[in-house]
């Protein structure tokens, strides 16, 4: 009797993200760092690069900038062949570029009640202390982009440096501050701040959730990148943002244990591990 062939079944696809930043030569952080993220959260990676850095964990040695048409072609590109389920903004660079990815998103993105999930990363300063965006471009990160944000993710210094206030603000009233643009949440990332607990602050619209992780001592590149990108990478598969948020802290903070050093002795690189969920 002939064997019975088995019925093939078609693989499920991948949830899709799509990052659009800047390239990071060093491969730490950027648009690499994102797709390093992506994949090691178990999301397929697309992107749209808005810079290309010459830059290591020391410095940003010199920065070229796309033509923000450009920038919106390879948006559209993605959109029209893939799924998108999630996106990222990273370094956007100029108030073009930043104009561009808003209006290409707004053409592109699926609209109506449910939106889909944007995270906005407000990249302003590289960690060695190079300016990544200009006054112009973040007056239009404020007015164009952060309106449409499911969630922004700035660090201390970039809060203060979006809202006029000064570092030392309380992350609440920060918090409180951006979600004024009618972005649905904000994560104020402590890093920057002192004490033996790192304390990052979800804030949405009267609430405010602390997450709390033992500080690592020393600095490292790209952190903030790998934050957000993980955050996008599991509201692509389908995660409520809390869990979301709270989820890609947990597998930070093992990659910060887990950061090598570099052959200038510079700043931890994170080696991007898979997540563990146990």
């Amino acid at each position: 009797m002939p064997a019975v062939a088995e019925k093939q079944q078609t693989p499920r696809p991948m949830p899709v993200a799509l990052t659009i930043a800047g390239s990071d030569s060093c491969g730490g952080a950027g648009i690499q760092a994102d797709l390093k993220t992506f994949a090691a959260i178990g999301v397929f990676g697309a992107s749209a690069v808005t810079a290309v850095t010459a830059q290591n964990t020391a410095a940003v040695n010199d920065v070229r900038t796309m033509d923000a048409d450009f920038v919106a072609a390879q948006i559209a590109a993605c959109f029209e062949d893939l799924p998108v389920a999630a996106v990222k903004t990273g370094m956007l660079a100029n108030a073009q570029i930043t104009r561009s990815v808003v209006s290409e998103l707004s053409r592109v993105a699926p609209s109506g009640a449910v939106r889909l999930p944007l995270i906005v990363d407000p990249v302003m300063i590289a960690t060695s202390g190079a300016p990544l965006l200009d006054d112009q471009a973040i007056a239009t990160l404020w007015d164009c982009l952060l309106p449409l944000a499911t969630l922004v993710t700035p660090n201390l210094p970039e809060a203060a440096a979006l809202t006029g206030r000064s570092r030392d603000t309380d992350p609440e009233t920060l918090g409180a501050l951006l979600l004024e643009t009618g972005a649905s949440a904000v994560l104020i990332k402590g890093g920057h701040a002192k004490g033996e607990t790192c304390r990052d602050l979800l804030v949405t619209a009267g609430a405010a959730k602390a997450l709390e992780w033992p500080r690592v001592s020393g600095e490292f590149h790209g952190t903030g990148c790998a934050y957000s990108a993980a955050i996008a990478a599991l509201c692509a598969r389908g995660l409520p943002l809390d869990v979301a948020v709270s989820r890609s802290g947990a597998w930070l903070q093992q990659q910060i244990r887990s950061a090598f050093r570099p052959l200038s002795g510079g700043l931890g690189l994170l080696p991007f591990t898979v997540e563990d969920n146990t």
